[in-house]
């Protein structure tokens, strides 16, 4: 297995894939698990598996099928300690994923998301009240704030329904706070064509994150 320099280690690897429907790189327990699935969350199951695979598969220079990832649906994957960590979300068309050494949480909406977010931010948010009375908040900020708890709550590996009211969201200092878990943690956010991209993670330093692998030519 391929060690990277200390420089490869620093920055997050995130690669971006449009939904097409592959499932040509998956295990045995992978093809027996989607069985047990609906056909809409098998397709997702099986491409983000073999996505996860082909991408960490350049990084390590392993055969993607042997890349020992803990991936059962409805968890976040999980790669032995020593490779680090990985986090991945999907929309209707895109999937992303982010490696790191350290644990990360990543997110990903279609900016032309059609949703009322102003009830969404009433019903959800922990500052509802900042909302109900305050028409200056955009859809674009609220579905900015909405992405990046998602991403603190993938990196919290939490529960949706029982975490979005608890999280801060600091736009301006870039941070997430959740009292109740004494977390603190930093946000990064990609605005990448048709989609805003979120990742949130613990470290002091500000991470300068980039796609380093796109299936799409625009």
């Amino acid at each position: 297995m391929k060690l990277l320099n200390k420089y490869e280690y620093k920055i997050p690897k995130i690669w971006f894939y449009e939904i097409k429907g592959v499932q040509d790189v998956a295990t045995v327990k992978e093809l027996e698990t989607a069985k047990t699935l609906s056909a809409c969350r098998a397709r997702i199951f099986l491409e983000t598996r073999a996505y996860i695979r082909r991408s960490l598969a350049t990084i390590f220079d392993l055969d993607p099928l042997d890349i020992p990832i803990n991936a059962n649906p409805g968890e976040p994957p999980k790669l032995p300690i020593e490779m680090g960590h990985i986090s991945l979300s999907h929309c209707r068309d895109a999937i992303v994923i982010v490696w790191h050494k350290r644990k990360i949480g990543i997110d990903i909406e279609r900016t032309d998301r059609n949703f009322n977010y102003k009830k969404l931010a009433c019903k959800y948010f922990f500052n509802a009240s900042d909302f109900k009375n305050n028409n200056s908040f955009t859809k674009t900020m609220i579905l900015n704030q909405w992405c990046a708890i998602e991403a603190a709550i993938k990196w919290d590996h939490g529960k949706l329904a029982k975490d979005i009211n608890h999280w801060q969201y600091f736009q301006t200092n870039k941070e997430l706070i959740h009292k109740q878990k004494n977390l603190n943690l930093k946000l990064a956010q990609i605005n990448f064509h048709h989609w805003t991209i979120a990742l949130a993670y613990k470290e002091n330093n500000s991470l300068n994150p980039k796609i380093i692998c796109c299936s799409k030519n625009f």
